[in-house]
């Protein structure tokens, strides 16, 4: 009878090591060549990245949440104090939800405007993938016929990806490190919306990497809703401090409308890359 040989199991089909402390650099590394090796594929060269809040409710689901709340907070007076602050934030994301129809209007009109270009793929709509801000990104470029990236990531708190990605270009990461890599390796503009911690991390990285030219390619920055942004952060205040330098507001531009915001991007891009945005002919992009 033949003796029967024991195969070794080769390091790289060894999932027990490859999910160990031992292999994180090797899943450092797959992180970074699988979404390289996919972009390559599609042919993807350069993006426009949409920062902002998971927690934006489209207005469609705004009205609706605030008629149900409406409706409860009639109850009786034991529940009125809860009742009460629930319609207040009913109302808040109502108001808020203006902001994600803005987003999914400006990633349309940039998508017809990178759809119009000779080079194709070109500043292609990208977002974290998740819900609020960032599904109204990807579904922006949806509704204009146009493809979008989604940079998701495994968190505690699960957050799936939107509907609106291709699959081709739905990425989840689980290192925070490089789903920023690839926001600001490809990008040539961003878009900031209200957001909370995230976002904030997100857009002031971003904006240290410029301060300090670490970013050495042209990077256009708007922070979309100049109230916002002058209510939860006072520029102002830390040019007066020291802090920062008034030539540093010029790294970002702020905008309130989706013509201002998509206008200024434009005219950035066409001035920063001017062989990249040549148009055919006949393209318009109406605004």
């Amino acid at each position: 009878m033949a003796k029967q040989v024991h195969k070794a199991e080769k390091a790289y089909k060894n999932l027990e090591f490859l999910t160990s402390p031992d292999a994180r650099v090797i899943r450092l590394i797959s992180e970074f060549l699988e979404p390289a090796r996919r972009f390559r594929h599609e042919g993807i060269r350069d993006t426009i990245v949409f920062f902002g809040s998971a927690r934006i409710l489209p207005r469609a689901k705004a009205v609706q949440h605030l008629k149900e709340v409406s409706k409860k907070s009639r109850g009786g007076h034991r529940r009125r104090s809860k009742a009460q602050n629930d319609l207040e934030g009913a109302k808040i994301d109502l108001e808020m939800s203006r902001y994600y129809e803005d987003a999914v209007k400006l990633s349309g009109l940039l998508t017809k405007w990178s759809k119009g270009l000779r080079q194709k793929n070109r500043f292609v709509m990208t977002s974290g993938g998740g819900p609020g801000i960032m599904e109204a990104a990807n579904k922006g470029a949806k509704l204009a016929k146009g493809r979008s990236v989604g940079l998701n990531i495994s968190l505690p708190f699960e957050q799936s990806s939107n509907p609106y990605i291709p699959d081709e270009l739905n990425f989840d990461f689980h290192y925070f490190f490089m789903r920023k890599l690839w926001f600001v390796y490809l990008s040539k503009a961003m878009v900031v919306f209200p957001g909370g911690f995230g976002t904030f991390d997100e857009a002031f990285e971003v904006l240290t990497l410029l301060q300090t030219r670490k970013i050495k390619k042209k990077m256009t920055v708007v922070l979309y809703g100049k109230e916002y942004w002058q209510k939860t952060i006072n520029f102002e205040s830390l040019i007066r401090l020291k802090m920062i330098s008034p030539d540093d507001l010029k790294i970002f531009h702020f905008a309130d409308t989706p013509k201002e915001a998509f206008e200024y991007i434009v005219c950035e891009l066409r001035k920063n890359y001017p062989n990249e945005t040549s148009e055919e002919a006949k393209s318009s992009v109406a605004v």
